[in-house]
């Protein structure tokens, strides 16, 4: 992993299990602590210091650099696997022909969110605890 690459925090729904269970799933490989991770329902997010809204934050995934500049939308995520050191994943998140795939994948999974992991939360969830389980 690149050394030159700078901190990236992560806005993301708490309420959310599949988000919880993403997040759970990046600080496990966060080895290089280039990751930081807010709860947009906690007090540690400061809607108007970062110029995001809880209910823009809950639309589109948001992520904030060292320097403080703000990323949204699918592009986040392949910054975030390069910091845990997925360098696939953000190869993978990064190609320009999947963006709009990924784009309008993504404006249906924020929507629905709390629907989608009602039902997929759980094991999910399950899956990354388990992760940590045989870590451990």
């Amino acid at each position: 992993m690149k050394n030159n690459l700078q901190k990236l925090t992560l806005f993301y729904d708490g309420a959310c299990p599949l988000c919880q269970a993403e997040i759970i799933f990046l600080s496990r490989r966060n080895k290089a602590n280039l990751l930081d991770f807010i709860d947009i329902n906690s007090g540690r997010y400061d809607s108007q210091a970062i110029g995001v809204s809880c209910a823009e934050a809950l639309a589109a995934m948001y992520g904030q650099y060292a320097d403080g500049s703000l990323i949204n939308g699918v592009v986040v995520f392949p910054e975030a696997y390069r910091r845990a050191g997925l360098p696939f994943l953000a190869w993978l998140f990064s190609r320009p022909f999947l963006q709009p795939i990924l784009q309008i994948g993504y404006q249906f999974f924020a929507k629905n969110r709390h629907i989608i992991s009602r039902i997929l939360g759980p094991s999910a969830l399950w899956a990354v605890n388990l992760g940590n389980k045989k870590r451990s």
